[in-house]
């Protein structure tokens, strides 16, 4: 596995450090430039190189890169914390055929202090979540296969997310798959060494849990995949 994405620049770790110090309009403002110079185009950067590699196995999660990349800006219309800036960079790979922002995609978080990788479904429409719900009763003993393997569990942990206390209606609580049945979230997350930011191994860290995390996303997604071409969609 080869990637030519070398690394964050250790200034560009500095930039988000100073942030979290200086989290407020009059200090980023200036400095807006230094932010897309060393933080923004190195992670779409990465992204293209992580895409680069996803066009082997999963080229249905390759979209355009600066798309990908999360604002840095804080969405903070529905929130007591008036902090106006992210103080990480991050980015998603979503699959297109599940529909726009619908389905089970994976994500990365890079900041000074942590790297995140995450795979799954973390705030499903009731619409969606029926729809996973109805496909893991029909075929849980495939589900598990996805997540439960031993080499999964070392890059990416179990299975985590919240249930429900009891069955869901239209479900039969002796159902051998209620415990994946009452999930009201199907996730998987990994936290990786902050240091690895800065060397050219993190980019193929991330591919490694992406790609065993695929299958993962393919089960998860494919009612949605199915309804969309039914539809003509």
């Amino acid at each position: 596995m080869k990637t030519r994405f070398p690394g964050f620049a250790p200034e560009a770790l500095a930039f988000l450090r100073e942030l979290k110090e200086n989290n407020d309009r009059e200090w980023f403002t200036p400095r807006k430039h230094i932010y897309e110079e060393q933080v923004r185009l190195p992670i779409i950067e990465l992204v293209r190189a992580i895409h680069g590699e996803m066009l082997r196995f999963a080229p249905q999660y390759v979209g355009e890169p600066a798309k990908c990349v999360f604002r840095i800006y804080r969405d903070t219309r529905f929130s007591k914390n008036k902090i106006p800036y992210k103080t990480n960079v991050s980015a998603s790979f979503r699959n297109s055929r599940a529909g726009k922002n619908e389905g089970a995609g994976c994500y990365f978080s890079v900041s000074p202090d942590e790297i995140e990788v995450g795979g799954g479904i973390y705030m499903p429409t009731p619409e969606i979540l029926l729809a996973m719900r109805r496909h893991v009763a029909e075929n849980h003993e495939e589900f598990r296969k996805t997540f439960e393997s031993a080499k999964l569990k070392k890059l990416m942990g179990d299975l985590y997310g919240e249930s429900a206390a009891r069955a869901p209606k239209g479900f039969d609580a002796e159902n051998p798959a209620i415990d994946l049945i009452k999930r009201k979230q199907f996730c998987l997350f990994a936290s990786l060494d902050a240091k690895l930011a800065t060397t050219p191994k993190l980019a193929s860290e991330l591919v490694k849990r992406f790609e065993a995390i695929v299958p993962f996303l393919d089960f998860l997604n494919a009612p949605l995949v199915d309804r969309r071409q039914a539809n003509g969609w």
